[in-house]
Order: C-alpha cells, then sequence, then structure tokens
C-alpha cells in the first residue's frame, strides 16, 4: 500500500448532513403551517358566504358593539336590526384596539377614539375612520364576509 492511498469515509458527508438537516426544518415548518390550518378551519363555522361565523345578532348590543379580538374586526348595531362591522387596527399608527365601552374604541398607544356605529374618528391624532369590513347577516347568524 502506498502513502497515497485514500480512506475509506465513515458516515456522511458534510453536504448530506446541511441537506438533510434543511429538509427535515422545512418538513416541520410545513406540517406546523398545514396543522395551523386545519386546526382553525376546525374550530370555525363556515357562514353562508364563506366567512367565519362571529356571533349571533342578540350579542350585539344596540347603539355599541362587540369586538372579536382574533379577527381584527368589531361588530356594531346602530339601529335595530342594522349591523356594521369595522377594523378593530387604529388608522393612525395601526395599533391593534380592544378598548370599547359604549359606542367607542380608544387606541391605547396614542388615544385616538372612534365610533363603533360609523368607524368615524371621535379624538385624533387619528384623522382617518376605519377601515370598514364586510359582513352577512342571515337569520340570526352574522358572518364574516
Amino acid at each position: 500500500m502506498t502513502s497515497e492511498s485514500v480512506q475509506p469515509k465513515s458516515g456522511p458527508s458534510r453536504r448530506t448532513v446541511v441537506a438533510a438537516v434543511g429538509t427535515a426544518g422545512l418538513t416541520v415548518a410545513l406540517t406546523a403551517c398545514g396543522s395551523e390550518d386545519a386546526a382553525s378551519d376546525s374550530s370555525t363555522e363556515q357562514g353562508a358566504a364563506g366567512g367565519a361565523a362571529l356571533a349571533k345578532t342578540a350579542d350585539i348590543p344596540e347603539g355599541s358593539g362587540k369586538i372579536f379580538k382574533d379577527e381584527k374586526v368589531v361588530v356594531s348595531q346602530p339601529a335595530a336590526g342594522d349591523y356594521k362591522a369595522f377594523s378593530t387596527i387604529c388608522t393612525h399608527q395601526n395599533c391593534p384596539m380592544v378598548d370599547l365601552k359604549d359606542d367607542i374604541i380608544s387606541c391605547t398607544c396614542h388615544g385616538s377614539k372612534f365610533s363603533v356605529l360609523d368607524g368615524s374618528v371621535k379624538k385624533g391624532p387619528a384623522v382617518e375612520p376605519l377601515e370598514a369590513k364586510q359582513i352577512s347577516v342571515n337569520g340570526d347568524s352574522i358572518t364574516l364576509a
């Protein structure tokens, strides 16, 4: 045997290990995303319009509203049987809002206040109204469109 003989490798090459780790990580990420989607699909009812059922009409007080934090939406009932929905993201600097008293939703970041009945600004620094969201009311079910 000469001194130039090559010793056989033991174990996988570095490239094989890196590729396997990358593939395993991608598989875990895709599986996690898929199971999250499946879990959220099974935990929400589907409405007639294809969106998630938010509430029953009886859950929304007349002259006020109710915040749906996960959906980032507030649904209000300005007058009996009239339902509206708006984003709960402040138009000043995109802070999420969860503070609702009577018909006013307030931003705790900078103090802006909005009417949940029509989305209008009641107190700045925000100058733009809340973004309107589409909902449908079928019977006593309110669904995010």
